[in-house]
């Protein structure tokens, strides 16, 4: 069982992490809810359209910045000890300073357990229906990409016609083993078109060594072929590329499928990483406000706190994403890019323990 000062600063902890919660997720509203309005403004809906679309998309726009809010919420927490004085009550009591951090430490790494594995995929699932309703009024509609068991499949409208496109296998700038089958409007069937090989570099296919088959007649004697398409390499790899609309079960699935297909899975294992390691950044990153607040003076106002804060959190903002771009480009190993940062931070935060009972 809790003890009554572990219920109280857990408790007081919470309340911060949701307090700091609202007031960003609020933000988060308020500057989308301009992107949502300008995207329909010629286009005839509901007025309440842009503001559903916004409430589904902002819970994961909030998980993303969950780091920040934890450390924001730290420092709003020690300031209320600090100016009630209530600190000082504590240690009367035989409560160290590195015991309160103990208690937030622990709290932060289960709040982030929990924070992974309900609200990450709840928020994930929503933001999958925000994209799909969004697709509806989108010109990319027309153009859809998925990969199965099966291999990659591909939907294109182009000239009037309709490609369905499927390929067993992608390598570098080529497509293998690849069955593409041309419709007019109607639906009816033009040709298909089968090679070992295509080129998708650019949106002008190039066939390598194709078989035509056009109203029961084959042909083979064709040693090159282009296609014109709305894809090309890049643009493939792009429809890919929006993971957080998947939840974890999804996550590992489509990994898999990946691998199956010779497509680089770096992007998902990092995510995927990210996700596990989210716990252990929220505990890092309420030891290292912790540590901060105790080296500060206690007569600092609030506003210096939140000025403290934004920027503490742009730092780690910007050096995550640096390791993180140079784990997506291979430049570095995934697991460095994803604990590196971890580590750093956790560096600074127990070279600040040390000391912090005297503080």
């Amino acid at each position: 069982m809790f003890k009554t000062y572990e219920k109280y600063i857990i408790k007081n902890f919470i309340n911060k992490i949701l307090t700091v919660s609202l007031v960003f997720f609020s933000l988060i509203i308020i500057l989308s809810i301009l992107e949502e309005i300008s995207f329909f403004k010629n286009i005839n809906v509901n007025f309440l359209t842009p503001y559903f679309l916004v409430i589904l998309s902002a819970p994961i726009t909030l998980f993303e910045i969950f780091p920040f809010i934890f450390l924001i919420a730290t420092q709003f927490l020690f300031y209320d000890l600090f100016k009630k004085d209530e600190i000082n009550l504590m240690k009367s009591n035989g409560l160290s300073n590195l015991k309160i951090i103990k208690i937030l430490f622990f709290s932060s790494f289960l709040i982030g357990l929990l924070t992974v594995f309900f609200y990450y995929n709840a928020a994930s699932k929503l933001k999958f229906f925000y994209t799909d309703i969004k697709n509806n009024f989108s010109n990319d509609n027309r153009y859809l990409a998925a990969v199965t068991d099966s291999g990659l499949w591909l939907k294109d409208e182009i000239n009037d016609n309709i490609l369905i496109i499927k390929a067993s296998n992608i390598a570098d700038d080529y497509l293998l083993d690849v069955i593409i089958n041309e419709f007019d409007e109607e639906f009816k069937l033009l040709r298909t078109i089968e090679s070992k090989k295509v080129n998708i570099k650019s949106k002008l296919w190039s066939i390598t060594d194709p078989t035509i088959n056009s109203e029961n007649v084959s042909l083979k004697n064709v040693e090159q072929l282009s296609v014109i398409t709305n894809f090309d390499k890049e643009k493939i790899s792009s429809m890919f590329s929006n993971i957080s609309t998947l939840n974890l079960l999804e996550l590992f699935n489509l990994k898999k499928d990946y691998e199956n297909l010779g497509y680089s899975s770096d992007e998902i294992v990092i995510h995927l990483m990210k996700l596990f390691s989210t716990p252990i950044l929220y505990a890092v990153l309420t030891i290292l406000s912790s540590i901060i607040m105790f080296n500060f003076k206690k007569n600092k106002s609030l506003f210096f706190h939140i000025i403290l804060g934004i920027f503490m959190s742009v730092l780690i903002y910007y050096m995550n994403f640096m390791f993180s771009s140079l784990g997506n480009n291979g430049k570095i190993p995934i697991i460095a890019s994803i604990f590196l940062p971890i580590l750093f931070i956790s560096l600074f935060a127990i070279i600040g323990l040390i000391r912090v009972n005297e503080k």
